[in-house]
């Protein structure tokens, strides 16, 4: 398994990803309103260009995909593939992102289903659940100075 930022070539499938792995897996607990804001979200090159995209390969294949933006400080995507889930694919993308970030927090938005890995991860809940635009997530941070879980 090898995790990489990714170039601009693969951007498109990393997205592709991350829109299949939703659908199936996050798409159920959201309301329509919810379903169409992350899929313009994922489409409006105003908001990609804030990201900083890594991805995880099995050969040549991706098979999940991180993002972050405020220089590493918030995790905007991160999605894996339902047949590598659970196979520590999302841990080595979270490692990577670790590595990378100057700050001594990592915040995210969990979407309900992601609840649970994140605090397998280590992040602690920051706040009660929230929806806005259809979206509903609960704000978490990770503590860098505590180190990997």
């Amino acid at each position: 398994m090898v995790i990489r930022k990714l170039n601009n070539d693969e951007i498109k499938s990393a997205l592709d990803l991350a829109w299949n792995v939703f659908l199936k897996f996050e798409a159920p607990d959201y309301s329509q309103d919810g379903v169409d804001e992350f899929n313009r979200s994922i489409h409006d090159p105003q908001y990609l260009n804030m990201l900083q995209l890594y991805g995880a390969f099995d050969g040549k294949k991706i098979v999940g995909m991180i993002a972050t933006r405020s220089s590493g400080k918030h995790i905007a995507l991160f999605f894996v593939d339902g047949k590598h889930q659970g196979q520590g694919v999302g841990r080595k993308l979270f490692t990577q992102i670790c590595a990378q970030s100057s700050s001594e927090k990592i915040t995210v938005n969990s979407s309900p289903f992601a609840v649970p890995i994140y605090h397998h991860l280590g992040f602690t809940d920051t706040d009660t659940e929230q929806i806005t635009n259809g979206l509903r997530y609960t704000p978490m941070e990770y503590n860098l100075e505590k180190g990997l879980s």
